[in-house]
């Protein structure tokens, strides 16, 4: 056997190895729940109180916006991923070095990824955490109360069994409850807002006492609103795990998926957003569930829905984190791929983001700070720069000017958000508690 066959031998049992190719056999209806798992996190919980900052007008308008820009979006990506007859950009940054070169893609892709990734799995520890806390008050108010910290601790340790999971596939059961979970909470926020019907004397003007102070209230609803979507930072990799063929192309049966799960994002954040800001106004909090309060078990009930689909969550999120530290490790530092080594690695990850959790349990509120660097980029206007680079549509044509109006908006949303984010962040630091 020449040595260039010894090499793709050794490239085909790592491919085979790694979590995001492992196994191609996939259903289209894999990717429509990892999708909706991916798409509709706990964010969607807070998009009443964003639109209590844009108001009726506005807010409608740029939550309409943004689910059509990203359907666009998301469909630019699975076009893309066998654009070159015969190679699959399994993953993002695969896509990005094809379009800017081998690194000048990484240096784009690969860090507004990680923000992304990383981000949201510390994000969903302090989630997990809170919602058991939530679940212990409730349930028994006059218990001792236990600190956030140790919540998280108790989260964490449902991950660190579950991060073992070899593959993508292998969590399609996780993914599967956590996307019946994700539509059944935010059910359970609309209908419950309906139940207790609109509160007298709702009112829905602005509660900004002047002109700046609307507009960077405007820019971080606008922020909130733009981090409901991060699933393209795990969309190639979803279609990774889809079997190809030149009859049956791989983005047949992801679109039919992305499509569902799209549906499934409208379902859940229209009328959450809609029903509970027309019920409360804008003394609505930044958590439905909390300014619903009534009935204890239906506010035990939608928290444990969130407990669940947030481990499901963190599952999605971290995959492709989980694939990007194993290739690193077997193919720049020529680790053997085995168990030990992904035990390590991934237990390592889980315990990096359940430690950052518990010393920063107000990440949430960074996270539209930091996001808006890295959400808007790589949801809204990255793949139409891509798109723009590969196709070279005619100019002033349809897609160019449809590309042109998505990245437009799209570096607004990057620049505006973080602006507002950071405001919130200065007026509520002396609030902020680390280790709380």
């Amino acid at each position: 056997m020449s040595s260039s066959d010894d090499v793709a031998a050794r490239q085909k049992a790592i491919d085979d190895w790694l979590p995001v190719t492992a196994s191609r056999k996939a259903k289209w209806w894999y990717s429509a729940f990892h999708n909706i798992t991916a798409m509709v996190g706990a964010g969607v919980l807070t998009l009443p109180y964003a639109m209590s900052k844009m108001g009726w007008g506005p807010g409608s308008v740029i939550l309409i916006m943004s689910w059509i820009i990203t359907l666009f979006t998301l469909w630019q990506m699975v076009e893309m991923h066998e654009m070159v007859p015969g190679t699959r950009f399994d993953r993002y940054h695969e896509l990005g070095q094809h379009a800017f070169g081998p690194k000048l893609g990484l240096y784009i892709i690969v860090p507004q990824q990680l923000l992304v990734e990383v981000g949201t799995c510390i994000a969903y520890m302090v989630t997990g955490g809170k919602s058991l806390k939530k679940v212990q008050e409730s349930i028994c108010p006059t218990c001792t109360k236990i600190r956030t910290s140790y919540w998280i601790v108790i989260f964490a340790s449902v991950n660190f069994v579950l991060c073992q999971c070899p593959s993508f596939n292998s969590i399609s059961a996780v993914s599967l409850a956590a996307a019946v979970m994700s539509i059944a909470y935010s059910t359970i926020a609309w209908v419950a807002s309906l139940q207790k019907g609109r509160q007298p004397g709702v009112d829905y003007s602005y509660k900004a006492h002047s002109l700046p102070d609307g507009m960077f209230n405007f820019m971080l609803a606008m922020g909130e609103v733009a981090f409901s979507y991060a699933g393209h930072n795990v969309v190639l990799e979803i279609q990774a795990t889809i079997p190809s063929t030149p009859d049956q192309p791989s983005k047949i049966a992801m679109w039919k998926g992305v499509v569902v799960a799209y549906l499934g994002v409208a379902i859940c954040y229209l009328p959450v957003a809609f029903v509970g800001y027309y019920i409360f106004g804008n003394t609505v909090d930044d958590n439905i569930l909390i300014t619903l309060q009534r009935p204890t078990w239906l506010i035990v009930t939608a928290n444990i829905f969130v407990i669940v689909h947030v481990i499901g969550g963190y599952q999605v999120f971290s995959m492709p984190v989980f694939d990007m530290l194993e290739t690193f490790l077997v193919k720049k530092l020529n680790f053997p791929p085995c168990f030990t080594l992904r035990f390590v690695a991934r237990t390592t990850f889980v315990a990096f983001t359940m430690v950052v959790g518990i010393c920063i349990p107000f990440f949430g509120s960074l996270l539209g700070f930091l996001g808006g660097f890295a959400f808007a980029p790589t949801s809204y206007f990255i793949p139409c720069i891509i798109w723009l680079k590969l196709y070279k549509p005619k100019r002033f044509g349809l897609s160019w000017i449809i590309n042109w109006v998505c990245i437009v908006l799209g570096v607004l949303l990057m620049v505006l958000a973080p602006i507002g984010s950071l405001r919130q962040i200065i007026l509520q630091f002396k609030d902020y508690k680390f280790f709380s």
